[in-house]
């Protein structure tokens, strides 16, 4: 193994945290960053890891954990070192919406997820009735969420793959700026 490769084997991996509730279209969002496909994905129970690479020495690695109740409860395990939120919603749902919210601010509430970006992926917008981002965006309370860090709503639709080019840049960059700017401070603390 050259240095080379040593190189890029050590390069930037930073870690994408994918939560939503269930149903909302994770694990299948999932597959269609990675296989450009749509596939019939199971109810993820416990968690699915995928890593894929986004380019300049830089590993994207993906957590989908499953969104059911009792999955919930262990979120928190999972927060710890995360370099972006990819918080899934299914727009068309709005029966569960105050419900994805709610989780959605617990979230953003601990401790391990001070500063850390966020990605909303407004999924299922090929769904009569789905609401856009802006909806999104004023149903969960963005502005007022995320005023310490950066944000962004990407409406989108696994199954046709509208919208995730964009979203998987979007939390790239985001990840990219955040672990850059960790590691400067790390640096700092350590002077």
């Amino acid at each position: 193994m050259g240095l080379q490769n040593a190189k890029a084997s050590s390069g930037k991996r930073t870690n994408i945290l994918m939560l939503g509730l269930d149903s909302a279209g994770k694990s299948t969002l999932l597959y269609k960053f990675r296989y450009k496909d749509a596939f019939l994905t199971m109810p993820t129970i416990g968690f699915n890891v995928d890593m894929i690479d986004a380019g300049k020495g830089f590993t994207l690695t993906f957590w989908d954990v499953g969104g059911q109740k009792k999955m919930r409860e262990l979120w928190s395990n999972f927060l710890e070192g995360t370099h972006a939120l990819l918080y899934v919603v299914d727009s068309s749902d709005k029966r569960r919406l105050e419900e994805s919210r709610r989780e959605f601010e617990l979230i953003l509430k601990s401790d391990s997820m001070k500063n850390v970006p966020v990605v909303v992926l407004a999924n299922k917008q090929d769904l009569p009735g789905a609401l856009n981002a802006e909806d999104i965006t004023r149903r969960f309370k963005m502005k007022k969420y995320c005023s310490d860090r950066n944000w962004y709503v990407q409406p989108c639709c696994a199954i046709t793959g509208q919208g995730l080019a964009e979203a998987f840049q979007r939390v790239a960059t985001f990840a990219r700026q955040y672990s850059k700017s960790k590691e400067t401070f790390t640096t700092l603390k350590e002077l």
